[in-house]
């Protein structure tokens, strides 16, 4: 057996392949496509779109969804969880990069 990955294993590996169909991701969140497109209109999320059409999630985007659902599930509506949710990645990136360019300026 090689070491060497298939395109088939990197597929998988990927959290932004698009595996997963609506309904699926629905079932996996427990909640309903109507949920997931609200995500999309409000563009916190933008799934692919099969040949035929149909939205295709990734892993990354199904974290996404989760977290705007216990916000939504917690009281908070669809609209304002989605823009906690874009405040707290820009809030992450900002301490990533503020890390990194510590980590420059310091002396060896």
């Amino acid at each position: 057996m090689t070491s060497e990955k298939s395109p088939l294993s990197d597929s998988l590996d990927d959290d932004d392949y698009p595996a997963y169909t609506m309904g699926r991701a629905a079932e996996m969140l427990g909640t309903t496509p109507a949920f997931l497109r609200a995500l999309g209109e409000a563009r916190l999320i933008t799934p692919l779109r099969s040949s035929g059409g149909h939205r295709r999630f990734s892993r990354y985007q199904l974290r996404v969804a989760a977290r705007a659902r216990e916000l939504v599930d917690s009281g908070t509506p669809v609209e304002a969880a989605c823009r906690i949710i874009v405040l707290e990645d820009q809030l992450e990136e900002a301490l990533q990069l503020n890390e990194e360019m510590r980590r420059g300026h310091e002396k060896p």
